[in-house]
């Protein structure tokens, strides 16, 4: 059963303003590939091109048409988000509904999204249009997505100050005695009651030599007198999300945890001073390590600088010696050296900044100097 309609309604997470010439984006970015169509499949491109946010569609561009498939749970959802886009609302998989009902046309060769696209779902489109070549792309939209307007950084700096008011306001909780699991709790509470849909990850509430774990869940460990606790936390607040990271000692840390969170903060800030548009993420990447290696610490930072935030929280570009991404003006990235010293402590610092051609604006309103708490 199929239902096929233009949806003139208006997206949630973004507007129809907004959207305004994201098809013909595609279309460009077809061209270059000397393709004739596209099938989206990842669900925040589907919403940057047409406006949809549900969890559930697939988007066709063609030279001359676009064709939103999504299937009946989103049928009143569809009708106030897409533009743009004939929408189809069907029972059947929806891979095999693009190629059965012709939604390709007489396309060719069709750009399909290799990292977000099943095997078994590009097997089904394949067998119903044996007439086109299928061509796998990675990170197809993430450049051009990368490069946000005035109002979705804008939308970026709301969600970051908010989550830096929430985690100020919990501050007095962490304290000797309070879990990690009560800390990281009250973070979520805050964050809903605040009007976020969702959280951006799960809370990272490590304390003492649980925070060298870089990715510690939180436990029931009690905080400890002379603990340094490392909290990572960022929420979901109009379709964008926050990414946020701090480290704060319970008490006196010691000698030191001190000069390593010394070392931690002028990474971060060497690295933010070199932020700018055509600069690469690995170059980054060294100047904060190369701070580190200077204080005797670089083996102990062990991921990479940063990355893309925005409508998920980690996207294009990465901060990393392991690629070679440029950083394009309007992309919001974070800044998150750490050092993480096992058995004994851990140290991260991540602010969310706005690249533009002439540098850095930090959208992250909250200190990073060292707190000592209770």
């Amino acid at each position: 059963m199929t239902d096929a309609r233009d949806t003139p309604g208006a997206g949630r997470a973004t507007d129809g303003d907004s959207l305004a010439g994201h098809l013909d984006v595609i279309r460009r970015l077809l061209a270059q590939q000397r393709a004739d169509a596209a099938i989206v499949t990842h669900g925040p491109d589907v919403a940057w091109a047409v406006g949809f946010t549900g969890s559930n569609g697939v988007l066709v561009v063609t030279e001359t048409a676009a064709h939103l498939v999504t299937d009946g749970r989103y049928r009143t959802q569809a009708d106030e988000e897409v533009r743009g886009a004939l929408v189809h609302v069907t029972q059947d998989a929806l891979p095999a509904f693009v190629g059965a009902n012709g939604l390709l046309g007489a396309a060719r060769r069709v750009v399909v999204q290799g990292d977000h696209l099943t095997v078994s779902a590009l097997a089904r489109v394949e067998a119903a249009c044996p007439d086109a070549a299928f061509v796998a792309v990675e990170a197809w939209l993430a450049p051009t997505r990368a490069a946000k307007s005035e109002a979705e950084i804008a939308a970026v700096g709301r969600a970051q100050a908010l989550t830096c008011q929430i985690l100020e306001s919990v501050y007095p909780l962490v304290r000797a005695g309070t879990t990690e699991h009560e800390i990281a709790a009250e973070l979520v509470v805050r964050h809903l009651r605040a009007g976020c849909s969702a959280m951006s990850f799960e809370p990272i509430v490590a304390s003492g030599a649980r925070g060298a774990l870089p990715h510690a869940r939180p436990s029931d460990k009690r905080i400890e007198p002379g603990d340094l606790v490392v909290i990572d936390v960022g929420g979901v607040l109009g379709g964008v999300c926050s990414d946020l990271t701090r480290t704060v000692a319970v008490g006196e840390p010691g000698d030191r945890p001190r000069r390593a969170y010394a070392a931690v903060r002028d990474a971060q800030r060497a690295a933010i001073a070199e932020v700018r548009a055509g600069v690469s993420g690995a170059h980054l990447d060294a100047v904060a390590r190369d701070v580190l290696d200077r204080a005797g610490l670089a083996e102990f930072f062990s991921h990479s600088l940063g990355h893309g935030v925005g409508s998920e929280v980690h996207e294009w570009p990465r901060l990393s010696g392991q690629v070679e991404h440029i950083l394009p003006a309007g992309a919001t990235v974070t800044v998150e050296p750490g050092v993480y010293v096992p058995g004994q402590f851990g140290i991260r610092i991540e602010d969310v900044v706005a690249v533009r051609e002439d540098g850095a604006v930090n959208l992250t309103p909250l200190s990073t100097g060292l707190l000592v708490l209770g």
